[in-house]
């Protein structure tokens, strides 16, 4: 595992993380454990998931509603498989705040640029990433 200082100083207000499998709830976890946000809102449709993401407490609210747990983040990171990025863009694009960052965990970049960047409101910015993943296990 790579250790790494902690900031001296809280990088965002509010993080949300759309997907919470292995990734973003991983995310999660660094995210509370290092202190880099002020909130974090945990988003994910199936039922099962928000209830073992609130038991964990690896998030500070926890919905199933895209809009309503993106409105006011600073950060949101798109963690859900690929197929469904479009979908998350056209819900969640309403209520991102300007100059909020959209990242992803996506696999592919040219699928996802495809799929949410046309979607996106003009005062967000849209940085897609990879993350470096690759397991048998899956879930938070």
């Amino acid at each position: 595992m790579i250790t790494m200082a902690a900031p001296d100083r809280v990088l965002f207000n509010h993080i949300a993380l759309i997907g919470m499998g292995l990734i973003g709830s991983s995310l999660a976890r660094v995210i509370r454990e290092r202190g880099l946000a002020n909130r974090i809102t945990a988003i994910d449709v199936a039922q099962d998931v928000c209830k073992r993401v609130e038991a964990l407490k690896i998030a500070d609210h926890v919905t199933a509603d895209i809009a309503a747990g993106v409105r006011e983040a600073d950060l949101v990171i798109l963690c859900v498989p690929v197929g469904a990025n479009e979908a998350v863009a056209k819900a969640m694009a309403a209520s991102l705040k300007a100059g909020a960052i959209i990242s992803d965990a996506g696999s592919v970049k040219a699928a996802v640029v495809k799929a949410v960047q046309p979607h996106l409101p003009p005062h967000v910015h849209f940085v897609p990433a990879h993350p470096v993943a690759g397991t048998e296990y899956s879930g938070p």
